[in-house]
């Protein structure tokens, strides 16, 4: 089954409720396992998104010495 694209914070709340749930203790092994493995291939997901995000506002330009130089998005 394919699993739906979830947004950043859509993934975040998820991922705070897997937290929750799983500090409780309550959850028999088997099901706090498959909420482990959703955990963290949401916070892979969140990664991602972020590593994304960030390209788009970072902009990597030549310094004078021909070193790369980060200037924020928009700053020339």
């Amino acid at each position: 089954m394919a699993e739906k694209k979830l947004s950043f914070e859509m993934s975040m709340e998820r991922l705070d409720a897997i937290v929750k749930q799983l500090e409780k203790g309550e959850a028999p092994l088997s099901e706090s396992l498959k909420l482990f493995e959703e955990g963290t291939a949401l916070i892979a997901a969140c990664t991602k998104m972020l590593d994304e995000a960030e390209q788009k506002v970072v902009k990597l330009r030549k310094s004078a010495d021909g070193t790369p130089e980060e200037l924020p998005f928009g700053e020339e």
